[in-house]
């Protein structure tokens, strides 16, 4: 097939690449629907916007508007990949350029191979606030560039080695993301014709999209990873213990998984203890959700029956009281079913009012345990956020076993706290929309004070108004219309915390306990007399200190636990070793793991080309001794086999034959983790290690002490408290609210709390610029200056697409065609890889719950900075698909068994297949690869101001 006319690929659900027909469903008009630009742009509009429509170039240039800008991102992509890949050399930062040290003299920066990482070192890391104070030899180069060096000879262990995630790899792909966006976003082409492809705006979030957020907290129609349950109700149950009958409460939960009908199961709190333990034995290493402390409290309710319903009856987990006749129009919450988390309390005396039509009857109840069984479902519910925890033994046993039946007044109690859910949601619906009604009563300053921030030194004006007025009250308009919608979003935000979620009693009763635990008294004595910098100081050379050229403390503490660890990998080892019972397998693996990375290389690509497992490479490499005998090597392809016949089809059979493969991957796996501690360990004990330390603590720590103690920052220690206790006495009357109360009360009484205290806290924030010695005005101009790069690009100039492309076409670096056909193939992809992924955030979005934005829209968008839209959304979508493909695993996994943990790894393959699967399939790109020395050194002449 012609390139011209070559069809896109997408990616089918079994990993298969397959091409897309003539009925692409993505190839349609409506993606070239205008974009809406940001109100306030900071670049010229580009000119392509109308003579690019079609799919010629505007008159004297090569490419169209579409055509430049993709060929610049995929050649900045390219770059960007392997300056971060490179990077980990030992050899990179002799090669990047000032201010580190060549072997080879100085690096100019039109010679530097990190252009873009030295350009972004050079502009937004060295003249950092504290890092422009670092010398250039005694800093740079004598400890941080000796340090990396060291670091990267060592060769910690990759993702490959590990057979999952590591911390580093997930760092690197974030890192080249963010660099890639801010280049392509940053630096313009020269024609003044590029442009992106164009949605209209996603409607992604529905107009009820506050709803959805609220079903989080819902009684129904919440499902989790195939579980929907709900703690709907409480009961009492009576256990004889030796003589006596002793009462206990038992929550009753809801369970309902597709295709099996719904049933309910009882557990006491001790059983959900229980749960956590065996959680814990059966996922070693997994983060548990903290299990709410035990809470006996009950909670006053109200609510709304017939007038000549007989309720004569009690129910085993409702205490009837107090019914009369009440009436009141309100149709608040609190006025139907009482305040959501209400603890008990006294109840108001009973009023009546006549009634047009019909009599009906507020009973007052009590409902049992009510904070208990609601923070007991925020607990499960939390724990089924992981499909681990989801998928495991101990969750489907809590979950299926001994299901009970429920009488008539245990049916009658679960209607009662559902109406109760229902209430508490709708609560929280009419705060956010009062709340949200305020904030936009505030949109025409905040609209001023966004236009004031994004122009030119915004910021800056911004804290020097800070600096120079003492009270908010002395400020400008917008500033103090924008204090007062951060009033709005900070009362939410309270309100959300501590009052609105399932977890709120447990999280409010928690940071009370902590609150009354602090001393602030003393703590703001100790700040106010005390030298925290000379204390942190002494601590530093006390544990940093190496007499007479000894170890010192710091070291001998860190190599300890180290040695600890290794000590603990090497138990691990002669167990496996004893299981393996063969000198000749655990030898060859211990030298592989200790071998240099070259010979590493060599085995790892030989496993490759023979599409064998990397143990079946080890253990029939000539590299790595000792050499094994033909029956050894039949010895491990048999035991690799069965490895892949047990892990596929679940046979016992096979699987007594597949666990020497399995030892031998978990020996392999110990060796490699025992090595990455001794490396580790060296990189410690050497001397270079505990100077950058001190050096880094002199740079960054002793300015920020230095200006906190000549603010006086101890007095805030008592407004906090202040706050603190403010803030509980307002929760507290929330909680115990009368049942008349109104909502706008509500909204008001968090307001207000906050208007009580912004003084004090600008007061603060005040004291700490006046006297920052100049700390935070550097600090906005080093913000400034990023947003300046984003804005309007470097001072270098612009990328000329077109007369790259031209020069390479002339000299026949390229085929003119073919290149051609590439980057319009490009284009084809990335309009179907956001139509696929918009269609994806549909379903997910209709499929799952998200938690709601707080009240008041969002103030800035990207493009306000400098950040294309369109850029963004690419790399939000990218980040998706990385994150969506990573595999979380556990260190303690070695204890096992580690067919079922292939089993697991498999299968998370399989769902990330699934997943991506209908994804367009990015297309080869192999002219374009003649672009890429012109492009760099085009680069290299932009950047290198």
């Amino acid at each position: 097939m012609p390139a011209s006319t070559q069809l896109p690929e997408f990616k089918a659900l079994d990993g298969s690449i397959e091409p897309v027909g003539n009925g692409d469903v993505y190839g349609r008009t409506h993606l070239e629907t205008p974009y809406e630009t940001s109100a306030f742009p900071t670049r010229p509009k580009p000119k392509g916007d109308n003579l690019s429509k079609g799919n010629l170039p505007p008159p004297g240039h090569a490419l169209t508007g579409k055509q430049e800008h993709y060929l610049k991102r995929e050649l900045l992509s390219q770059q960007v990949d392997f300056e971060i890949t490179d990077l980990a050399s030992p050899t990179a930062l002799q090669r990047f350029g000032a201010p580190f040290r060549s072997d080879y003299g100085e690096i100019a920066p039109v010679d530097s191979e990190f252009p873009i990482l030295r350009f972004i070192f050079v502009h937004h890391v060295r003249n950092f606030p504290f890092l422009d104070q670092a010398r250039e030899k005694e800093f740079w180069q004598d400890k941080l560039q000796v340090f990396l060096e060291i670091f990267a000879q060592k060769h910690i262990s990759s993702s490959e080695d590990r057979l999952e995630e590591s911390k580093r790899r997930k760092l690197a792909i974030k890192a080249k993301k963010l660099v890639e966006l801010m280049m392509v976003s940053g630096i313009p082409t020269a024609s003044g014709y590029e442009e992106r492809i164009r949605f209209s705006e996603l409607e992604v979030v529905d107009r009820g999209a506050q709803d959805q957020g609220l079903l989080v907290n819902a009684p129904e129609g919440n499902a989790i990873n195939g579980w929907d349950v709900n703690v709907a109700g409480v009961r009492t149950t009576s256990v004889k213990r030796t003589v006596r009958y002793h009462q206990h409460a038992e929550f009753i939960i809801r369970v309902r998984k597709p295709g099996t009908p719904d049933h309910f199961v009882g557990r006491r709190y001790g059983q959900f203890a229980k749960l956590r333990k065996r959680l814990r034995t059966e996922l070693p290493g997994k983060v548990l959700q903290p299990l709410p402390r035990k809470n006996k409290t009950s909670t006053a309710s109200t609510f709304l029956g017939a007038g000549g319903d007989d309720d004569a009856s009690s129910v085993s987990s409702v205490s009837t009281q107090n019914t009369g006749f009440i009436h009141d129009d309100s149709g608040s919450l609190r006025s139907a079913v009482g305040l959501s988390h209400r603890r008990a309390a006294s109840l108001q005396p009973d009023r009546s009012s006549p009634r047009a039509s019909g009599e009906h009857r507020r009973e007052h109840v009590t409902l049992y345990r009510e904070d208990q069984r609601v923070s007991l479902r925020a607990f499960l519910r939390t724990c089924l956020q992981n499909p681990q925890i989801a998928g495991s033994r101990a969750m489907e046993e809590f979950l299926t076993s001994n299901p009970v039946k429920l009488n008539e007044e245990e049916l009658e109690d679960l209607d009662r706290r559902k109406a109760m859910d229902a209430k508490r949601i709708e609560e929280q619906k009419r705060f956010y929309e009062i709340a949200r009604q305020r904030a936009k009563e505030l949109d025409v300053y905040m609209e001023r004070f966004r236009r004031d921030i994004v122009e030119s030194n915004g910021l800056t004006r911004l804290f020097q108004e800070i600096r120079e007025k003492e009270r908010i009250a002395d400020l400008t308009t917008e500033y103090q219309k924008f204090a007062e919608w951060l009033r709005i979003e900070v009362a939410a935000t309270i309100y959300h915390l501590f009052l609105a979620e399932d977890n709120s009693p447990e999280l409010f009763a928690q940071a009370k306990r902590i609150h009354s635990m602090i001393p602030y008294s003393a703590l703001k004595q100790v700040i106010r007399f005390a030298n925290p910098a000379m204390v942190m100081r002494g601590v530093l050379d006390l544990f940093l200190a190496q007499p007479l050229g000894a170890r010192s403390l710091a070291q001998r503490v860190l190599g300890m636990a180290l040695n600890d660890g290794i000590r603990g990998f090497q138990k691990s080892i002669d167990s496996l070793v004893a299981k393996i019972n063969d000198d000749v397998f655990c030898e060859k693996l211990k030298h592989f793991t200790n071998a240099d990375e070259e010979t590493k290389n060599v085995v790892r690509n030989e496993a490759v080309v023979d599409g064998v497992d990397l143990i079946v490479a080890i253990l029939k490499s000539e590299h790595i001794p000792p050499e094994p005998t033909p029956e050894e090597v039949g010895k491990a392809f048999n035991a690799y086999v069965a490895w892949n016949n047990a892990v596929d089809n679940v046979d016992d059979e096979m699987k007594a034959g597949a666990q020497l493969f399995a030892y031998l991957k978990q020996l392999l796996k110990m060796y490699t983790r025992q090595r990455d501690k001794a490396m580790m360990l060296s990189v410690i004990e050497e001397p270079v290690t505990l100077q950058l330390f001190r050096d880094l603590f002199t740079i960054f720590y002793e300015p920020l002490v230095r200006v906190y103690k000549s603010a006086n920052v101890y007095n805030s220690v008592t407004d906090f408290a202040a706050f603190a206790d403010d803030m509980f006495r307002v929760l507290d009357l929330a909680q115990r609210q009368d049942v008349s109360a109104d909502p706008n009360q509500t909204v008001q009484s968090f307001i207000d709390l906050c208007a009580r205290h912004q003084d004090n806290f600008y007061k603060f924030v005040h004291e700490v610029h006046v006297h920052d010695n100049g700390l935070f005005s550097q600090l906005m101009g080093w913000l400034e200056g990023i947003l300046e790069f984003l804005r309007h690009g470097p001072r270098g100039g612009k990328l000329d697409m077109n007369a790259l492309f031209q020069g390479a076409v002339d000299v026949n670096q390229i085929d003119k065609a073919a290149a051609i056909a590439e980057i319009d193939n490009l284009i084809k992809w990335q309009e179907e890889r956001k139509k696929w992924h918009q269609d994806k955030t549909r379903q997910k979005m209709a499929a799952e719950t998200s938690s709601s934005s707080a009240p008041g829209s969002a103030t800035f968008r990207s493009s306000d900075f400098g950040i294309n839209e369109a850029d963004l959304a690419d790399m939000n979508d990218e980040m998706d698909g990385e994150e969506s493909g990573s595999e979380s695993r556990e260190d303690s996994e070695e204890d096992a068994d580690p067919i079922a943990i292939e089993r697991k790894r498999r299968a998370r393959k399989q769902d990330r297949l699934r997943r991506s699967a209908g994804e367009p399939v990015k297309p080869a790109v192999r002219q374009l690869k003649g672009l890429r020395e012109g492009f760099l050194s085009m680069l290299r002449m932009v950047l290198a101001d």
